[in-house]
């Protein structure tokens, strides 16, 4: 498929760039480029943008957030809470199906939460259910599944328990891994049933009716939908191409008409055709050690290679596209709901660029010209940015620390596998908000499956008491001391806050970028 797009002839690079193509070719259908092939479609276990963008088209959650990033009843109707906050009884609406028309209930619901906090399913959003009571507990194998706090009172109500009042819960909802998923097939077709078409039924705006792998994923609208009124479009299609610039070629040449992350030499003239956007984007770009893994199991290496990073440089002659660099892990835009201020400005900046130290924090680990460093490999995923950026912090190693690094690029779905099998030493990594609070960042490294391998008691204290406090100020003063204890055990190495720059052609209209990454397309449109 991708083939058949590049090889248009020369007659249509020609109109391609001598400005672009903006007719409308199809008006009843929005086509995305994805970046990289979905590893698969099972919202208890992806964590990548390319499976959660494309979930997103295809399941509901109990909510759904909307154009101001308001979680809004979605399969649940409404909901009550408890006095304390620690109880939650959503009501599921009347009639609402899978796409091939079985009912979806609320005993669905509490089996596929609790299917994601079953260590037998290895999810990694396991942790993102541990507010819930008992949920960790079991994700432990210390309790039963009975004695979780979900529980299905009838097909239609469903009674949630947490571990403490938890002001974000009702975004948790509209995140992807509390989607219910098709309990007769998630246990009879578990290692199919969402890696292939044939297999899927959704509960979304589409649903999927092909999916070419590594080529293109097509969906329909969904009329089963409980909202399916508000669906404009007939046709949603998802293109696959790791690169940059054949994507950028298919939305320029009117064969898609969006996607993420063109390539930051191009941005003044897309700027010029109109084609340039860029949209408000909760999450940073880093790189994470394995402390696990030699030479990175010193602390003291670690804080050299972090030392060495010069980032101005680095974000303003190859990463462009308004990002800023990043000296800190939770990025600006998140709220200290106790003071009313930017927790970014108030917690300030906690990692410096100083070339000097990290030759001696080196000299100091016991490596010199005479005792060099062991070898050292970085990895990073496939993609034209990604391997631009490792090949710049290679000079920067070799410039600033004297030593010489590998560089390895592997296809995602390797990628992935590596770093949460902790087979790196040194790699790319990104981090997108699941919800708009602090809390989002720092419970990565709370998670006893971090991918670092990090696990300091202190830190995750910390976060324990900001997770259980009903103080405000208390709450944010926990994560501020976290967020510090994390670099003083310098854990990764952040490069820059990002933003989300795309380009879309000017007749798509209706769709909706959310800060956590995430582009809606429930009310997307082509204007005539």
């Amino acid at each position: 498929m991708i083939r058949r797009f590049i090889c248009m002839g020369l007659l249509m690079l020609a109109v391609l760039f001598a400005g672009g193509c903006s007719t409308v070719s199809r008006p009843d259908t929005v086509s995305y480029v994805l970046e990289a092939e979905p590893s698969r479609l099972d919202p208890a276990m992806t964590t990548a943008l390319p499976e959660n963008n494309v979930e997103l088209q295809l399941f509901e959650g109990l909510t759904r957030l909307d154009e101001h990033n308001v979680p809004q009843p979605a399969l649940a109707s409404s909901w009550d809470i408890s006095q304390d906050g620690t109880t939650y009884t959503f009501h599921l609406r009347d009639g609402i199906q899978w796409s091939d028309g079985a009912p979806i209930t609320a005993y669905e619901v509490e089996y596929s939460w609790k299917r994601v906090m079953n260590p037998d399913t290895a999810s990694e959003n396991a942790y993102m259910m541990f507010c819930i009571d008992k949920a960790e507990a079991y994700f432990k194998r210390q309790v039963s599944a009975d004695a979780v706090g979900v529980r299905a009172l009838d097909s239609k109500t469903l009674q949630v328990r947490l571990k403490y009042p938890t002001a974000y819960f009702l975004n948790l909802t509209a995140f992807h891994c509390y989607y219910p998923v098709p309990q007769r097939l998630a246990e009879t077709r578990p290692d199919t049933w969402a890696s292939d078409a044939a297999d899927m039924v959704c509960s979304g705006p589409y649903k999927i009716t092909a999916w070419r792998h590594s080529s293109q994923i097509d969906a329909v609208k969904n009329d089963r939908y409980w909202d399916a009124g508000t669906v404009r479009l007939s046709h949603i299609e998802f293109p696959i191409s790791d690169s940059q610039a054949t994507r950028l070629t298919l939305v320029e040449s009117n064969q898609a008409n969006m996607t993420a992350e063109p390539p930051p030499a191009d941005q003044d003239r897309l700027e010029k055709l109109g084609l340039y956007k860029v949209a408000p984007y909760l999450g940073i770009y880093y790189y994470v050690f394995n402390v696990q893994k030699k030479p990175f199991d010193d602390v003291r290496v670690r804080r050299a290679f972090a030392l060495a990073v010069q980032r101005q440089s680095l974000v303003r002659h190859i990463v462009r596209a308004q990002k800023e660099p990043a000296y800190a892990w939770v990025p600006p835009g998140l709220k200290d709901d106790a003071t009313g201020q930017d927790f970014r400005e108030e917690g300030g900046n906690l990692v410096t660029e100083n070339p000097a130290a990290a030759r001696q924090y080196l000299k100091n680990a016991g490596y010199d010209a005479n005792h060099p460093l062991p070898e050292v490999t970085v990895l990073f995923n496939t993609n034209e940015m990604h391997k631009a950026i490792a090949e710049a912090m290679q000079a920067m190693w070799r410039d600033n620390l004297g030593v010489s690094v590998s560089l390895m690029n592997q296809e995602s779905k390797v990628f992935l596998a590596a770093r949460s099998q902790g087979e790196y030493q040194i790699a790319r990594a990104s981090w997108i908000a699941d919800y708009i609070d602090p809390m989002t960042f720092l419970d990565v490294f709370a998670d006893t499956e971090n991918d670092a391998g990090y696990h300091n008691e202190q830190y995750n204290a910390l976060v324990q008491k900001a997770k259980e406090t009903n103080d405000k100020g208390l709450r944010m003063q926990y994560m501020h001391q976290a967020e510090k204890q994390l670099f003083d055990d310098c854990v990764i190495i952040p490069v820059y806050y990002t933003t989300q720059p795309y380009v879309v052609q000017p007749y798509v209209k209706g769709y909706h970028w959310s800060p956590l990454g995430l582009v809606d397309f429930k009310r997307a449109y082509i204007e005539p």
